[in-house]
């Protein structure tokens, strides 16, 4: 390889001396690389009022639009765009944080090789090559002392064909395939694999001083912890708690309510003051098995802290929506507060229940367990009323949940997963049927109890076909004479 611009580039990063000593064209990644963050990250953090934003965010995952318009290659516009549609003020406070960003986060080795690069006049300028956008990067380059003739190849806001085409074609666009067939490329994404393999010299390097930070991460926010943390990738508050918890408040109780989307709403509130403290639960449980056990059964992004775990900010939340809650079932009078009062003694009993939980041997856990599970189906029960045949159903859920946490705590290890929605049928349709003998049948002709079977038939849909597409008949032995000579095979 001939040198270009120096000719020992000595006690320099390989890869600074490779953009240095290189003939051809040098294409250059943005974020992590030059910039030693994620500039979509660092503008959407620019965001104000925060938890607004974070709120908005996170709805925006809860729906995924980005499904419509080229999968998760698009995520990061429909992002971008929410936050200058709901904040527009949010490019004004970009353009001010810059300086103290790029003062940050500048890869200074590197931009000095590209200067470098770039003043000598026998070998091409450098061009910088991103998936981030070109309206964001555009001022940041000039704040990290970039120069000013640097061609930047980028995605633009006003269109999902550039980050669904990807970074090869967009650079072959610009650069042409011959020039690439030529060029130094170096990145730290993995992404980047087309361009790496098509070009002359590929350099994939990841700088240690490089740090992903998650936008609006330093702002707590309900939920957070268990979908990205504890569950990751489960939409487990959608799953988990709207489809299984919620729905079993809702069935169990809105027959008795004299205003049915004032206690539904009332419900949601207090879904969201339950699992707040719940969820303090979970942080709880990870940092005792850390601490304790010997072999943890922690997820990766425990150990990446990507979100905020304090202690007393959950606490607000969850007494904010819980005195909601009450306001919406009692109205502003008197009788809310002794509502409020012993909802509140519910979530300090759950949480120190929980907390007794994590710091308990495991052969023990398998009694706690039950409570917890009763806490999460029945809490509610404090604030409004339930209907008879809501109270088995609730029974049901939090057999059919603690029966296979016994068997594995037990050491089964043969019980099938998600099997606890045919679980809680059958204890649902038992459990009737014997409260049924001893109290009558008159509580179950209603069309709360036919939504509640409606509701676990469904959930079961899927084991009901299983078990009945595999259910065969039993074929009879073929009988024999045990005093019958046996044959022998010669």
């Amino acid at each position: 390889m001939n040198a270009a611009v120096r000719s020992d580039p000595v006690d320099l990063h390989p890869s600074i001396a490779a953009v240095l000593t290189h003939t051809g064209p040098v294409l250059l990644d943005f974020d992590e690389t030059l910039y030693l963050r994620n500039s979509t990250e660092d503008f959407i953090d620019c965001a104000r009022p925060a938890l607004l934003a974070l709120l908005v965010l996170r709805v925006l995952d809860f729906i995924r639009p980005w499904r419509w318009t080229g999968g998760e290659d698009t995520r990061d516009i429909w992002r971008v765009r929410c936050v200058l549609v709901c904040f527009p003020w949010t490019r004004w406070l970009w353009t001010r944080r810059i300086a103290t960003l790029a003062s940050q986060a500048a890869n200074l080795p590197l931009i000095a090789a590209v200067r470098e690069r770039t003043q000598a006049k026998h070998c091409p300028a450098p061009v910088i090559a991103t998936l981030g956008f070109r309206s964001i990067i555009m001022p940041l380059a000039a704040a990290l002392g970039l120069p000013a003739q640097l061609r930047i190849v980028a995605p633009r806001l006003n269109t999902f064909a550039d980050r669904r085409a990807g970074k090869f074609r967009l650079v072959a666009k610009a650069i042409g395939h011959d020039a690439i067939r030529r060029a130094l490329v170096l990145t730290d994404s993995s992404q980047d694999d087309a361009l790496l393999r098509a070009c002359a010299q590929p350099l994939h390097t990841v700088w240690p001083e490089a740090r992903f930070r998650p936008a609006l991460s330093d702002f707590y926010l309900p939920g957070q912890y268990l979908s990205k943390v504890k569950r990751p990738g489960e939409r487990y508050i959608t799953r988990g708690i709207l489809q299984e918890d919620f729905a079993l408040w809702v069935l169990s109780s809105v027959a008795l309510a004299a205003q049915p989307f004032m206690h539904i709403a009332a419900l949601l509130l207090l879904l969201l003051s339950f699992w707040t403290i719940y969820e303090r639960g979970y942080v709880d449980n990870d940092q005792v098995a850390q601490r304790c056990e010997h072999d943890p059964k922690l997820s990766n992004a425990f150990h990446e802290a990507l979100v905020p775990t304090p202690f007393w900010t959950p606490w607000l939340w969850a007494l904010a929506s819980g005195a909601g809650a009450a306001l919406l079932l009692r109205g502003a009078s008197a009788a809310a507060l002794p509502l409020f009062f012993e909802w509140t003694v519910v979530l300090i009993a759950t949480y120190t229940g929980f907390c007794a939980y994590n710091r308990l041997d495991k052969r023990t856990r398998i009694w706690l367990y039950s409570g917890l599970q009763l806490a999460r189906s029945a809490a509610f029960a404090v604030m409004v009323p339930v209907t008879l045949v809501g109270a088995v159903a609730i029974g049901a859920h939090v057999l059919s949940k603690w029966v296979p946490y016994y068997i594995y705590r037990v050491g089964g290890n043969d019980w099938p997963p998600d099997s606890h929605f045919m679980t809680r049928l059958m204890c649902f349709v038992v459990l009737s049927v014997v409260v049924g003998l001893a109290a009558g049948f008159a509580s179950w002709w209603t069309w709360s109890a036919a939504a509640l079977l409606a509701w676990n038939v469904f959930r079961a849909r899927h084991d009901l076909l299983a078990t009945f597409s595999t259910a065969s008949r039993l074929a009879p032995r073929e009988h024999t004479d045990p005093l019958a000579p046996k044959h022998v095979k010669e």
